[in-house]
């Protein structure tokens, strides 16, 4: 989506360098723990014109890579491959021919469910408008190699924007999904004012357990979720009516969805979209959130946690290296420390993908993944677990294509 705030963040994003030493803030120094192991780059089954990539395991535990496939003769298609420790499999096409909203930020995703099938989202055109578009959710029952029927999990049934979805497993065989929704019975006036709804796709189709979570939220950051012993979490960046956009947590309890509370008072006043949502990981009842804000005109990555559930959390440590682009992921380790990834900008046309490990409060030894470009063709990079190690995907911007890598959470 086109919205002004992204120059506006990267203003702030300039501003950062000169107003760490007036604030008081600054970029953390790299403690003797927690150091990453090399990153060995993969040979990523995503031919030239590919992006928006998105990382899961599957039931048996390889790495699933799904992506958006630009083909030579202007068409679009989803794509997934998996890799089985040594090499990727034949490419699956998860959806093609269809009208696809195509969207940097906002990018299709797969999981796998409890009985070991798997679920994707796509993102698909509805009605005559600019940015009317719906959502678009598909189950397969043998590994990706077929899909079944489109499932649409919003049923205002209008031409408005749903998208930034996340995904998971809920029991055996349903999908949960967490969206924004721009349905206009929720926005009577021109605001542009999202909200954030849930559901449950059953294995039959069926929309279950649907809910409005928060009546306002930020228009176009990514949401994120985890689950916890004591019932799933949901992370976004809220929106008050004083256009502060600091990043919300719900739980899910017997008795439905809390309400929001914030993970951390940034203060962020901000008077349009970032484009950067937070991610979450957790491990037991350990919930770590990391998402990028720009409060005070000083651009950080921030790293939060909770040993609650999500209930509350700690005091943020800031873990970027002084200008951050953000576009943040995060997985933990058995320790429950968290492996963040974002982009940090290195000059005006350049960029870098870094990982980095916080060890209690103490920020590890930066590790350079890839050069890249700040541009929005570079997307966001993606983080899952496999073993003792980290895969990591991203995008080149020329050419456009998806990367992957893998690192070991030992420096050794």
């Amino acid at each position: 989506m086109d919205h002004p705030s992204v120059l506006l963040k990267r203003v702030a994003g300039t501003l950062a360098a000169f107003s760490l030493a007036a604030c008081g803030d600054a970029t953390p120094s790299a403690g003797t723990g927690g150091a990453l192991g090399e990153v060995v780059e993969l040979t990523a089954p995503a031919p030239s014109g590919s992006n928006t990539p998105h990382l899961a395991l599957d039931a048996d535990g390889r790495v699933m890579l799904s992506w958006t496939q630009r083909r030579p003769d202007s068409t679009v298609a989803i794509q997934m491959a998996t890799w089985n420790g040594t090499s990727w499999d034949s490419t699956r096409t998860i959806a093609d021919n269809r009208q696809f909203f195509v969207n940097w930020a906002d990018f299709p995703a797969i999981t796998a469910l409890g009985n070991g099938d798997l679920a994707a989202h796509w993102l698909e055109r509805e009605g005559g408008g600019k940015y009317a578009y719906g959502v678009r959710v598909v189950r397969s029952s043998d590994g990706g190699r077929t899909w079944g029927a489109p499932v649409t999990p919003h049923t205002d049934g209008l031409a408005a924007e749903h998208g930034f979805v996340s995904l998971w497993a809920d029991g055996p065989d349903g999908i949960g999904m967490v969206w924004l929704d721009g349905r206009k019975s929720a926005m009577p006036d021109s605001t542009r004012e999202m909200t954030i709804r849930t559901a449950t796709v059953s294995a039959t189709g069926a929309l279950e357990r649907e809910a409005l979570v928060d009546a306002r939220s930020c228009d176009c950051c990514q949401t994120g979720t985890a689950p916890t012993r004591t019932g799933r979490v949901i992370v976004y960046r809220d929106r008050t009516t004083e256009e502060i956009r600091d990043i919300a947590v719900v739980r899910r309890t017997d008795s439905g969805w809390t309400a929001p509370q914030k993970v951390h008072n940034d203060d962020w006043h901000y008077p349009g979209c970032p484009v950067n949502g937070p991610q979450a990981a957790s491990r037991g009842d350990t919930v770590v959130v990391a998402w990028y804000t720009a409060a005070h005109d000083t651009a950080r990555v921030n790293v939060a946690r909770s040993v609650d559930g999500g209930a509350t959390f700690g005091a943020p440590v800031r873990i970027d290296d002084g200008d951050p682009i953000g576009r943040v992921d995060v997985v933990l380790d058995d320790d429950a420390n968290p492996v963040v990834v974002w982009l940090e900008q290195r000059g005006p046309d350049a960029a870098e993908v870094l990982a980095r490990r916080l060890v209690g409060n103490a920020p590890g030894p930066i590790r350079v993944l890839s050069r890249t470009s700040g541009a929005r063709q570079s997307g966001f990079p993606r983080l899952t677990r496999h073993g003792n190690d980290v895969v990591a995907a991203w995008t080149s911007v020329n050419p456009l294509q998806v990367h992957v890598a893998r690192f070991s959470l030992s420096s050794k």
